[in-house]
Order: structure tokens, then sequence, then C-alpha cells
């Protein structure tokens, strides 16, 4: 934990005339899982693209695993990984297809035993041999943490992992996150609306408001600043202030 992940300064994103991140800095120690809570508006998808290398910052500097992502990021790209339920795989081909592709473009070892592991894990047996195309919303999500794993990643970013799954489904996923960072040790940055999720799995939190970093602290922290019983209040009080 005292080693860090991921350090961002002065992070700006500018598209002509608006500024979707305006000026963040932090930073994130190696094993812990990190929430980022704002509004829709706010910065948090913006944000994670930068720490991709999707998208290119306006100016500020991004260092994921002591590595400059801006000008080096292909040298730690290997050990990263990300879901989102804003990015769709192919649609034509099979879910099998799909995972398979892209543990040959992480060039995972043993590759068929981790995708057996991952489906198993996943439950997505059923859903192997059909079309990325034809499944629903919820297994959609599955499979696309599924891809997240595939190379197990040291950093892990995550932009609402359980977005669309039943409540039993979802909980499922957050005990198997919660152990694999506890056997691998990875860095999570989370990014969700479920405050629920968001207590349970994180270890500090980060808030945005429109583009700017409002807050910094464990959610226990915040529901003491804020006076609140559970972290829901806390993202209403914020997201109604007026942004100053």
């Amino acid at each position: 934990m005292g080693q860090t992940a991921i350090e961002v300064c002065n992070l700006y994103k500018c598209y002509d005339k608006t500024t979707a991140v305006a000026g963040i800095s932090f930073a994130i120690a190696q094993g812990s899982t990190c929430g980022l809570l704002g509004g829709n508006g706010a910065g948090k998808t913006t944000t994670l693209a930068m720490l991709l290398g999707l998208l290119l910052p306006t100016s500020g500097t991004i260092r994921v695993l002591d590595s400059d992502m801006v000008r080096n990021r292909y040298a730690v790209l290997p050990r990263i990984n990300f879901t989102s339920p804003y990015v769709d795989l192919p649609h034509r081909l099979t879910v099998a297809q799909n995972l398979d592709v892209y543990a040959r473009l992480y060039g995972v070892r043993a590759r068929a035993k981790q995708l057996r592991r991952l489906a198993e894990t996943f439950e997505l047996g059923a859903l192997w041999g059909r079309t990325y195309g034809s499944l629903s919303a919820g297994q959609r999500t599955r499979v696309a943490l599924a891809k997240a794993l595939l190379n197990d990643p040291e950093v892990l970013l995550m932009d609402e992992p359980t977005a669309s799954l039943d409540p039993a489904s979802a909980e499922t996923i957050r005990a198997y996150l919660k152990d694999y960072q506890r056997r691998t040790g990875a860095t999570v940055l989370l990014a969700s609306h479920n405050m629920q999720e968001v207590e349970r799995l994180c270890d500090d939190v980060l808030v945005l408001q429109r583009g700017r970093l409002l807050d910094r602290a464990s959610p226990e922290a915040l529901l003491r600043k804020y006076g609140r019983d559970t972290l829901e209040q806390v993202f209403i009080d914020i997201a109604q202030r007026p942004a100053s």
C-alpha cells in the first residue's frame, strides 16, 4: 500500500469551449480500491479514458505503474485493463471468439485454461457460442468483466462494473473483485453510481463535480463530514450543491 500505482497531476481535457476535466490531481496507492464519484457530466468517464490512453489530455501528466501514459503507454498497457458499459465488443463475434481475440492481444499464457476459468467464474458457458450482439445488457456486462480480467491486470479501471446485473449477480461480482484484489494486490479505480457498491468495495473516494476534484476521503470520513447515514445521501448533497 506504500507505493503509488496511479498518479495524476493538474490534468485538463478541453473540447472547444467545454472543459470536461479541469486541473485535477490525485494519487492512488498500489493495492487499494478507489471510488470515482460524480453526477452525469462530472468527468468520470473522460478521466478513465485518459488514464487508459484512449484520450490525450489537453495538459497535465498521468503516470500508471510508473509509466507516462501520454508518452509511453504501450509499456504498461499489458499490465492494465478496463470494463465499461459504454464500450462494446464486436457484435458479430461469439463470446468465445471475442475473449480469445483479446486474450491473444494481451499475450495471455495458458490461454485456453484462462478462458475456461473465466467462463466458469462469470457463468458464460451457455453464452459461449452466441454472438455478442445477441446478448442482453446484463450478459454483456458479464462478458466485459471476463474480458477485463483476462490478463490478470495489476491496475483495473472500472466504469459501472455491475450495470444491468440483477442484485444476486452483482453481489457475486463484487465478492469476486474483493477476492481478486486480495489474491493479486491489484489496484482498482471504480466509477459507479451505486453507492452501496462504493461503500462495500472502496478504501478511498474521489468526488468530481463539473470536471473538478471537489472532495476526497474514505467512505466513512465522507459520512462524518457531511453528517449523513449513507453515501447516497452524500452524493445527493454534493450533486445539488451549486458549482463554485
